[in-house]
């Protein structure tokens, strides 16, 4: 569901990637998008509008359509027998539902009641450089500050990056599109709504999404989210501290060990995660791995990973993967 949409392929192309066969494949969308003809990969679909009744004739839905059409078409679906994988805000917070990374809390899947929910983007990032450090030391609370780029918030604001970027070089006046300041050559502490405690609600995800999949409803952390003009690709600089004295050759092992964790950090040789690197990479980079000065048993680090893939498509497909395989009748 939501085929059409910048997370809508890049998990059909991830998916033909692995092996997927096309002819398993039932894109759907909005009435609006229903009866176009979707290419992606050199493959190509009639787009069906997403009614009720579709849902009857698959045994998986993958939703990347918004809360909204979730919270709509997801019970429906499940109705029907359709085991669904949400994308959007709708049920992650939902104590019945579990919200999972797979190399995290793969063994909440066993507890699924037709609803399992992909977290938002920074907090799968962030929890990626966290989980192996968590497990080595015991996380107690950390600080970060997000680095988001424009395909977060889709198609629109690639375009105004590319238009705004242009305008800026042909010297003509710069149109705010998208956003409420021009994002060429700029940034913002602006990613989605702002509420009423001064925190937005990216920022408040990634705290309610981290306690629940790390299971650590104690855990003390603040946000601050960014939006940069980067194309693609998420990066985070976290600080954070532990119950256990930290032992930094034993970190860096336990992130060098780590599944969809790439230890990238010779910073005296420039080497060290950025956006241009990890776009379109299944794993997450972690670098700048230092002694945290403010923290006692403290690590300061940095994360990137693609938004789309890890924090999204990829991680979908990762929770599919291990659902248990069933024989279509």
């Amino acid at each position: 569901m939501g085929a059409t949409g910048a997370v809508g392929q890049e998990i059909i192309r991830l998916w033909l990637r692995q092996g997927g066969n096309p002819t398993q494949l039932v894109p759907l969308a909005s009435a609006r998008s229903a009866g176009t003809l979707l290419t992606v990969a050199g493959q190509s679909w009639n787009v069906r509008e997403a009614q009720p009744d579709v849902f009857a004739e698959v045994q998986l839905a993958i939703f990347s359509a918004g809360a909204k059409t979730s919270k709509a078409l997801v019970p429906e679906a499940v109705r029907r027998g359709c085991i669904v994988i949400d994308n959007s805000s709708a049920f992650r917070m939902d104590p019945q539902v579990p919200l999972v990374i797979p190399e995290i809390n793969r063994e909440a899947l066993a507890h699924h009641n037709g609803i399992i929910a992909n977290p938002n983007c920074s907090t799968a990032i962030a929890l990626m450089s966290l989980y192996p450090l968590h497990r080595a030391f015991g996380l107690k609370r950390f600080f970060a500050a997000t680095y988001q780029a424009v395909s977060g918030s889709g198609a629109a604001a690639i375009r105004a990056l590319e238009e705004q970027v242009r305008a800026w070089a042909e010297q003509v006046p710069i149109e705010t599109t998208t956003y409420p300041h021009p994002i060429a050559f700029n940034l913002f502490p602006h990613v989605d709504e702002f509420l009423d405690n001064g925190y937005t609600k990216e920022e408040m995800k990634l705290l309610h999404e981290a306690r629940k999949i790390l299971d650590l409803p104690a855990l003390q952390i603040s946000v601050t989210c960014v939006r940069v003009p980067v194309f693609r690709a998420h990066s985070i600089a976290i600080h954070a501290a532990f119950e256990r004295s930290v032992d930094f050759t034993r970190a860096q092992q336990a992130l060098d060990a780590f599944e969809g964790v790439e230890l990238c950090d010779e910073p005296l040789h420039n080497r060290y995660p950025t956006p241009r690197t990890y776009t379109e990479k299944y794993v997450c980079g972690v670098g700048r791995l230092r002694r945290d000065t403010a923290f006692k048993n403290g690590l300061a680090l940095w994360v990137v990973g693609d938004q789309l893939w890890k924090g999204a498509a990829l991680n979908a497909l990762q929770i599919a993967a291990c659902l248990p395989k069933e024989t279509p009748s």
